[in-house]
């Protein structure tokens, strides 16, 4: 997907959604068609139009398995209306004919499921389609839209199931929505023993938590228990899901430092699930919350909790709150060691590493559009002064994603 979309905005979407969808349609501007004459000339692969396509995409990602002629067409061409139009028709022609995605439905989805926009809250941003939870969603909502069409059609335990994949999905793009993919050299021994271990480049994914996705989750519960409040067993299930849910994501924002959005949702949840726990204030909650989940934590409790520790103690460093700054980044690195002291077996899943995490909360801290820019270049600024070494690697380590 990648290659396909990479970090699409809302505009490219709506032009892979109205790109022609023929060949012939997009051959017949004179423009485009001189961009395919050329290309046909330079190289012979491109005389097949069945794989032009394909041909033309493979191009732009690697040339040198081209003619350099080919290439150089690209470049004649750089920055033309034709070659824009080709390249969107392309993109969205490889999701229809090979992923069997349609770009309007996916238009669709990032309106209805897409990360809020922070900046603007009444704007969607696009799902990322690298994510298999996005996948899930285009194909289940697919299939109720086509189950909606049934004439005389009894819900069916089936349809319930199906919304379960769209409610369970948004949940984990909550949890572990935002991707990062990032190289790891590694020496691996040569086959002849004579010569030095050869270092080669391995990619690693590294998932971490998107908390702009708590509204698409909650609006989307919330329809899937009105849809579903007839049939008792299946909505105190879902019921269920939902309240843990809540618990969850207050939990999470109010350790990222977004107190009014946790309030929020402790107003829901004692509003929807009045329970005797949840009659204390928010932060005795959060507290009580804390001290039960270390003691059967899980990988992902862990790296939740340690990443949103982490994000708090930025913002309580940016108002100058050292003394909670450091005890928030010190409770953080025992939460990981504690994880990793308590699973010693070998099939354990290990936490990456505790500076990887810190620089990955910085990263988020300072894309968070829900705190004042003044307040994250604060940040920024007194790390630079005041943890110089600390500001020298995270810079290094920003040139090396840039990089990549």
């Amino acid at each position: 997907m990648g290659p396909l979309l990479g970090p699409a905005d809302n505009q490219y979407f709506d032009a892979l959604a109205e790109a022609p969808r023929r060949w012939s349609q997009v051959a017949a501007d004179p423009n485009v068609h001189k961009l395919i004459l050329a290309l046909q000339s330079a190289d012979k692969v491109f005389a097949d139009k069945g794989q032009f396509v394909n041909n033309y995409l493979s191009l732009r990602q690697n040339s040198g398995r081209f003619e350099p002629a080919a290439a150089q067409i690209i470049d004649d061409f750089r920055d033309t209306e034709a070659l824009k139009k080709f390249d969107i028709f392309a993109r969205a022609y490889r999701l229809r004919k090979t992923w069997k995605l349609e770009p309007d439905l996916m238009r669709e989805l990032n309106g209805t499921y897409g990360p809020v926009d922070w900046a603007e809250p009444n704007t969607s941003l696009p799902l990322d389609w690298r994510h298999p939870d996005s996948h899930a969603i285009y194909w289940a909502k697919k299939g109720l839209k086509i189950a909606e069409k049934e004439k005389d059609r009894q819900i069916s335990m089936h349809e319930i199931n199906t919304d379960r994949i769209v409610a369970h999905s948004l949940q984990n793009l909550f949890r572990n929505g935002k991707i990062f993919v990032y190289k790891v050299p590694v020496q691996v021994p040569s086959r002849d023993s004579s010569q030095p271990p050869q270092v080669q480049i391995f990619r690693e994914v590294y998932l971490r938590p998107d908390l702009r996705m708590f509204e698409p989750y909650n609006k989307e519960l919330l329809r899937i228990l009105e849809k579903y409040k007839q049939d008792k067993v299946s909505y105190e299930s879902l019921q269920n899901g939902h309240r843990n849910m809540l618990r969850n994501a207050l939990f999470s924002f109010y350790q990222s430092g977004h107190k009014d959005q946790a309030q929020k949702i402790f107003g829901q949840l004692k509003k929807l699930y009045p329970l005797p726990e949840l009659e204390v204030s928010l932060v005795e909650y959060a507290r009580k919350r804390m001290l039960n989940e270390l003691d059967s934590i899980g990988i992902n409790d862990a790296k939740e909790q340690i990443m949103a520790l982490l994000r708090e103690s930025y913002y309580l460093y940016a108002i100058h709150d050292d003394d909670a700054a450091f005890g928030r980044e010190k409770l953080a690195g025992e939460i990981h060691g504690h994880y990793q002291s308590i699973y010693l077996d070998e099939n354990r899943i290990d936490l990456p590493q505790f500076k990887l995490l810190r620089y990955f909360a910085l990263i988020d801290f300072l894309e968070d559009q829900r705190h004042p820019t003044y307040l994250r270049m604060n940040l920024l600024g007194r790390i630079k002064v005041e943890r110089p070494e600390f500001y020298e690697q995270f810079e290094q380590y920003m040139e090396k994603i840039r990089e990549q």
